[in-house]
């Protein structure tokens, strides 16, 4: 009978689908037991908590915005970059003045780009996957992709079902039961992803459950509207965080193919 040859094909779809999604979220969870006790006793620099919050180019950002706020930095609403004062107080610093270059001027995305690509901020990623409060490159794409499969195999069970009920030799076997046979394997696609959205704990592009918490907790204790505030939300929230006009006006100038390709995201 043809529509249980198409019936043992969607069970072997959805069966293999499944599987790896229940072993990719076993290795991620043996992560997460690893990770419970990370970021204990850890306080976040400001650094710390652009990573987690945006990644690289965020910790370029927050060490503009900062520099600026501290007027060593200008930063021209025209997106122009301006060195005032060429000693950096840090490797991040010193990383975005060297991104400006000799001339001690130039366009501001650039600048970004290159900074967010320092050795620095490679550094202060590496430390915090050590310590358990960034996600590793990749962590997360096995159980993404094994996602991703389960709900292909879904649809291509209701697929392979519906050619089943369509077939002209589909045996005397009544509809309704054939596309009761069809759902067995389907609810087993949509069960998985159920619980696969329960389970397995939520990690961000950049912070692991751990740096959400660290995140968190340095977000409740910066209550005020002092200096370091300011350069917490501006962290964890990114440049629309700035308040002043002209300020957020030089980071809202890309050049053209930074543009586009940001519109693509």
């Amino acid at each position: 009978m043809f529509w249980v040859l198409l019936l043992l094909l969607a069970w072997a779809v959805a069966g293999t689908a499944c599987t790896r999604l229940c072993l990719a979220a076993a290795h991620a969870a043996a992560r997460d037991t690893k990770e419970a006790t990370a970021g204990r006793g850890h306080d976040l620099t400001l650094y710390e908590a652009a990573f987690l919050s945006g990644g690289p180019r965020r910790v370029a950002d927050l060490t503009l915005v900062s520099m600026a706020l501290q007027r060593r930095l200008l930063l021209a609403h025209t997106g122009w970059a301006t060195v005032v004062d060429p000693r950096g107080r840090d490797e991040m610093e010193r990383s975005v003045i060297g991104a400006i270059g000799p001339e001690g001027q130039s366009r501001i995305e650039p600048v970004r780009d290159a900074a967010a690509a320092a050795d620095a901020v490679g550094s202060l990623g590496d430390r915090l996957v050590s310590a358990g409060l960034a996600v590793p490159d990749g962590a997360r794409g096995g159980v993404a992709e094994t996602i991703r499969q389960v709900r292909l195999a879904a649809l291509a069970v209701v697929a392979l079902g519906v050619t089943a009920l369509l077939a002209p030799a589909r045996s005397d076997m009544p509809a309704h039961l054939v596309a009761l046979w069809f759902a067995l394997p389907f609810v087993l696609t949509l069960s998985c992803l159920a619980i696969a959205r329960i389970e397995i704990s939520p990690y961000s592009r950049w912070a692991s459950p751990a740096g959400q918490r660290l995140l968190s907790a340095l977000v409740r204790n910066s209550e005020g509207g002092d200096h370091r505030t300011y350069l917490t939300s501006v962290a964890v929230r990114g440049v629309r965080a700035i308040g002043e006009p002209e300020l957020r006006a030089a980071f809202a100038h890309r050049e053209p193919h930074h543009a586009a390709f940001h519109r693509r995201d």
